[in-house]
């Protein structure tokens, strides 16, 4: 199975939104914000929601011809478990406390804590033959961009929306978990 180019769009926007979430609310403890502070959350996002689904898909593709026969199963419940993890996580109404360091161990651990489910993505990659090169690069350039404006909106609008960028990100990556297994039953026309 092939993943297309809008599917992979998609699926970066989705993997995203964690990323987005936790930048609108740097925006919203930073005071006089300046554009290098959204370029630096923007790189360190994007860097690792890039690195890690590359990473998982070295771990997958040294077990993907083992496994073929249920690839698809475990794709749908990788996406699913991230993805309702994150519903999930939307819907709680915890709300997390806003921290302005940009230091770089504030933001490695941050960059880390928003990209693990990444990781697992770039295992289905392995199993759904993506060319991980061009996807990774789109995953890393879609945060970069959305993390950075994520920055500036919670600079100017606050946390209004937070939980539903995680809502939106999470019922994604259900949804194409869904269509992943839906398609390799042959259970969708296109």
């Amino acid at each position: 199975m092939y993943v297309r180019f809008w599917e992979l769009f998609i699926l970066a926007v989705g993997l995203s939104m964690d990323a987005f979430a936790v930048s609108i609310c740097k925006g919203l403890s930073i005071r006089g914000l300046m554009p290098r502070h959204a370029v630096t959350v923007g790189l360190w996002f994007g860097a690792f929601q890039a690195l890690m689904p590359a990473i998982g898909w070295l771990l997958g593709a040294s077990f993907a011809d083992m496994i073929a026969s249920v690839d698809h199963w475990i794709a749908f419940v990788l996406l699913s478990l991230i993805g309702g993890n994150m519903i999930r996580e939307a819907l709680s109404g915890d709300e997390e406390d806003c921290d302005p360091s940009l230091a770089p161990l504030t933001m490695l651990l941050l960059a880390v804590a928003t990209s693990i489910d990444a990781l697992a993505v770039g295992v289905t990659f392995a199993f759904l033959r993506v060319d991980i090169l061009p996807a990774v690069a789109l995953i890393g350039v879609c945060t970069f961009v959305i993390s950075a404006a994520g920055v500036k909106i919670g600079n100017v609008f606050g946390a209004r929306y937070k939980s539903k960028a995680e809502l939106f990100g999470g019922a994604v990556l259900v949804l194409i978990g869904l269509k992943i297994l839906l398609e390799h039953l042959e259970l969708l026309p296109f």
